[in-house]
Parts: structure tokens; C-alpha cells; sequence
């Protein structure tokens, strides 16, 4: 290894998946320098997406389960520090680091490539002052903003007057605030758009966990779901992480106008899944983000003898060489979708739970560690170890007068 240039040790371990990277720490002083060197963990990362190499699938049911993409064939459970039995959700990922949320208080960042992770500082979910309503459905949303590149946390909490028995919640705005890992620490949006306070709807939420923010070109979506009593339809609902506003995001022209909207993403591209009466589901991508003319219709999907009903269809990722897409139905299984071919095969995973909601993480080196905590473990440390220092000087003397008398 002495013998070998830099460079092409440094080539050669931007190849090897981060499990491996995380190992070869301990060879050598200048290995660990490299590894540990933000611009190889940059380039590491950009090369895994270029490459499709170190995906991974997240399953989210009652527990957590992750799959090596490359195999998809075994689910293992997914052990993490913050594990909280069944309670525990994972609400977004972004370059390898996943978002959980324990309770509505304790939400952290986990990466799960190097099983580092940070706990966010609680910050309460406070009610409009002077009225009588409570806390209802909370809104998450995790990703990048790329200019500062600072990562982020969104949660939008709705309330409802005690008295609402159906939870819609239309009488009071959104409690939105951001959570900055750079700052760690919180900030309220207060300039919120009246529509904001129609994005909840029990079955549409709640049946297929669809309060989960899917980012795209540096922006979280989510769909506000039609309202025919109040003349609203389908609506793309996004929150730049950037400017930390709520944007207006063009749709596509579906098919007809009788479909239920959803969004996915396919390699940072936004995605528009149209549901026709869960008899056939249309695909769309946005190629250019923000630009309507971009979208194009990616595929369509007709029910089969094996899938009598499409009630819920997302894209999860193209295939090494881009000539299929994988497919979560109906949050109980998979299957690849021939672009070319326009067929389906099913894909059978062992081990994962009867129902779950799927999402594509990337191994990566990206640290999240609070430099804060990490000073004052060492602090305390050198405190204990002074400590014992002094108590054995202590016992040493002691033991010595013992002597003399």
C-alpha cells in the first residue's frame, strides 16, 4: 500500500460502498484523513448517484426494514440507536441520511451507512393564542438546501377546534417551522398562503402516509387533495428550502380530469403519479423542474388479474442501465416496469412486512454529529478521568501516612 500513488488509493476507495470506507479508517493515519476529508466525501456521495451504486430501500410498516437494491432480495431490520419499538417513523431521506420522527418532540437525523446520529432540540407545537383548539395532523418534510448547503427540517402542524369531529381543521392557519442543522435550531414561517389550510384530508393522508414532504430540486411537495364542494382541484403544494416559501408548481395535462393526484421522485426529477378510479395510473416526470413543458408522461400502468386494483402506485428508481423503473403497489409489493417492453414483473423481497411504505436511500459518509455534544462528552470525560487521577493520589497518600504511623 506505501508503494501505491495517492490518487489511485483515493480512486480505488471511491469505489468501495461506505461500510467498507468506514473499516478501512482504521488501516492508516493518511487513510482516515482521506476517508474523513469533506471533498472525498462529496465526491463519494455524487459518485454513487451517478453510478445508481450504494442504494439501499428503506421499508416503513411497524418497524423498519432496509434492502440492498442491487439484490432485492432479503429485508433486514433496520438497527438504529433511536429505535423505539413500533413508534418510530422514518419521514424523508436525502444523500444517505434519514429523518425520524419518535415522537412529535423528538425527531433526529440518523445515518445509517456510519450509525451516527443527532437529536433535534425540541421545539413545541404551540396553538393560536386566545383560542380553544388542539394540535392535529403534522406535516414532515426533509431535504437539502444546495446554496448554503445546509440541511433541513419542515413540520407543519394543524389545528382543530375541539369540538371538530372531523379533524379538516379549516379555521386556523398552520403552526410551519424549519429546523436548520447548520444553526441547530428553529425558525417560524409566517408568511403562509390561505390555502395551506386545506391541505389535510383524513383518508387521503392518512390511508397511504401521504404527509411525507418528497423532495425535488431543492424543494418539498406535497399534493392538496381536490375539494370539488369548494371548486378546488388537484393541487401541487411546494416549500423551497432555499427562500423557506411556499411555491405554486406547475402540473401536468392528465389524461382526463377524474384522477387522484400523488407525487413521487425518480433521481432528483419530481414525479406526478394520476390515479384513474384505481383502474390505471399514469407516470409523469418533470425533466426541467419549474418548467410546465417539461413534463413528460413516463408510463402507464392498467390493472391486472394479479393486481385486480391500483389504489396507490410510486416510482422508486430506474435500474442500473435505465431500461426499467422499480414500483411500490399498493404498499404491499414490488415490481419492475419494462419501459420498453411496457410489461411488469413482480418482485418478491423476503422478509418484508405485510404493508409498508417504501423509500431510496444512498450510503454515504455525510456527518451529522453536534460538535456541541461531541465537546462536552470530551469534557466530561477528561473530568471523570481527573477524577480517578485525583482519587488515586489521594488513595496513594493515604496509603503512605498508613505507613508512617
Amino acid at each position: 500500500m506505501s508503494k501505491l500513488p495517492m490518487d489511485v488509493i483515493t480512486d480505488i476507495l471511491y469505489r468501495l460502498p461506505v461500510k467498507a470506507l468506514v473499516r478501512f479508517k482504521s488501516l492508516s493515519k493518511p487513510c482516515c484523513f482521506l476517508i474523513d476529508d469533506p471533498d472525498f466525501i462529496r465526491d463519494h456521495l455524487n459518485r454513487s448517484i451517478q453510478t445508481r451504486s450504494n442504494l439501499n430501500i428503506i421499508l416503513k410498516g411497524l418497524h423498519l426494514y432496509s434492502v440492498e437494491f442491487d439484490a432485492l432480495d432479503t429485508a433486514v431490520p433496520l438497527d438504529y440507536p433511536l429505535s423505539n419499538g413500533a413508534g418510530t417513523e422514518a419521514f424523508g431521506s436525502c444523500n444517505g441520511l434519514l429523518a425520524f420522527r419518535i415522537t412529535e418532540k423528538n425527531l433526529a437525523l440518523y445515518n445509517p451507512s456510519t450509525r451516527l446520529f443527532r437529536r433535534l432540540p425540541v421545539s413545541e407545537i404551540d396553538p393560536p393564542p386566545g383560542e380553544s383548539c388542539k394540535s392535529g395532523y403534522v406535516f414532515y418534510g426533509f431535504g437539502q438546501d444546495v446554496k448554503t448547503d445546509d440541511y433541513k427540517v419542515l413540520r407543519m402542524a394543524q389545528f382543530n377546534q375541539n369540538d371538530d369531529e372531523d379533524g379538516e381543521g379549516y379555521f386556523y392557519d398552520y403552526e410551519v417551522k424549519v429546523y436548520s442543522l447548520k444553526n441547530d435550531s428553529w425558525r417560524k414561517i409566517t408568511k403562509l398562503p390561505p390555502y395551506l389550510r386545506f391541505m389535510f384530508q383524513f383518508f387521503y393522508h392518512l390511508l397511504h402516509r401521504r404527509g411525507y414532504g418528497v423532495l425535488a430540486g431543492g424543494v418539498l411537495h406535497w399534493v392538496m387533495p381536490p375539494r370539488i364542494e369548494l371548486g378546488m382541484r388537484n393541487r401541487i403544494v411546494g416549500f423551497d428550502l432555499g427562500t423557506e416559501e411556499f411555491v405554486e408548481v406547475p402540473q401536468p395535462e392528465c389524461a382526463n380530469k377524474n384522477y387522484l393526484l400523488d407525487v413521487g421522485v425518480l433521481e432528483g426529477c419530481l414525479c406526478a403519479v394520476c390515479n384513474y378510479d384505481q383502474v390505471s395510473v399514469d407516470v409523469w416526470v418533470m425533466k426541467e423542474y419549474g418548467v410546465k413543458e417539461s413534463w413528460s408522461r413516463l408510463l402507464s400502468v392498467q390493472k391486472t388479474r394479479a393486481i385486480n386494483t391500483l389504489t396507490f402506485l410510486k416510482p422508486l428508481a430506474y435500474s442500473k442501465f435505465s431500461e426499467k423503473v422499480l414500483l411500490e403497489i399498493n404498499n404491499q409489493k414490488f415490481a419492475w416496469y419494462d419501459l420498453q417492453k411496457k410489461k411488469m414483473r413482480s418482485v418478491k423481497i423476503g422478509g418484508s412486512p405485510g404493508t409498508f411504505g417504501a423509500e431510496v436511500y444512498v450510503g454515504s459518509l455525510i456527518p451529522i454529529e453536534d460538535q456541541k455534544r461531541k465537546e462536552n462528552e470530551k469534557q466530561n470525560e477528561q473530568g471523570v478521568q481527573k477524577n480517578r487521577n485525583r482519587n488515586k493520589r489521594d488513595d496513594f497518600l493515604s496509603q503512605g501516612f498508613k505507613l508512617v504511623l
